[in-house]
């Protein structure tokens, strides 16, 4: 009985989760607070529109360094700035949602420079296939790519799984079946920026990252490879 009582009321979670999160939920509460007049003044109204102007990816940066091949270090520092500002608390929240329960689970399977890496990278990779898709105007703000490389280690892990069992690793796909759904029929219906662009190469990257970064590392991915 007593293990029981010494037990905490909440999991841990790995310490790069809180990483994740904690400049998300200092950024919100900073924001919020100005939005509502509780610092800053009337100049605090204006700071989540000045934080997106700041930190968000506009596709024109890349179109910009493309066209005059010269490296922009601002331009360069969206890829990995733009997740961690978002467009409302509700946008914050729910990447904040997706981040704690899916980067616990992965974090129990992924070392925490591996968590990092699949977020960063799906993050940086989703705002580059956002960018080379050409006519898009509105800029790519939120954690959701970096949140989608998280699934994509996640379907890896169950997918891995799966293939232990000799079950159909098609299953391990469900999750961001149910989810790409749901975004393109929110975004048929209301419109909006097609994020999911950026969300769908967050997922690929953190798939194909953990073949790397995942338990067993590159040796697994040899012996994959040889497997076929």
């Amino acid at each position: 009985m007593r293990d029981g009582y010494n037990e905490a009321p909440v999991n841990p979670l790995p310490p790069v989760v809180w990483l994740l999160v904690l400049p998300i939920v200092a950024m919100e509460i900073v924001l919020n607070a100005g939005t509502y007049g509780l610092v800053g003044g009337a100049n605090g109204i204006g700071w989540r529109s000045d934080a997106l102007q700041r930190f968000a990816l506009s596709p024109a940066m890349l179109d910009q360094m493309l066209a005059t091949g010269r490296f922009n270090a601002d331009f360069a520092m969206r890829f990995l700035t733009y997740p961690f500002v978002h467009g409302n608390f509700t946008h914050s929240a729910m990447a904040g949602v997706f981040i704690l329960a899916l980067g616990k689970f992965v974090g129990e399977v992924y070392r925490g420079w591996a968590v990092l890496v699949v977020f960063l990278g799906a993050a940086v990779v989703g705002g580059l296939a956002y960018s080379l898709v050409p006519g898009l105007q509105y800029s790519l703000f939120g954690a959701y790519p970096g949140a989608y490389g998280l699934i994509g280690a996640f379907t890896f892990i169950i997918w891995a799984r799966l293939g232990a069992a000799h079950e159909n690793r098609a299953r391990a796909f469900t999750l961001i079946g149910f989810l790409l759904g749901i975004q393109l029929v929110f975004g048929a219906f209301f419109g909006g920026a097609p994020d999911w662009i950026a969300d769908l190469a967050g997922f690929g990257t953190g798939f194909a990252l953990s073949f790397v970064v995942g338990p067993g590392g590159p040796a697994h991915l040899l012996k994959l490879i040889r497997q076929r």
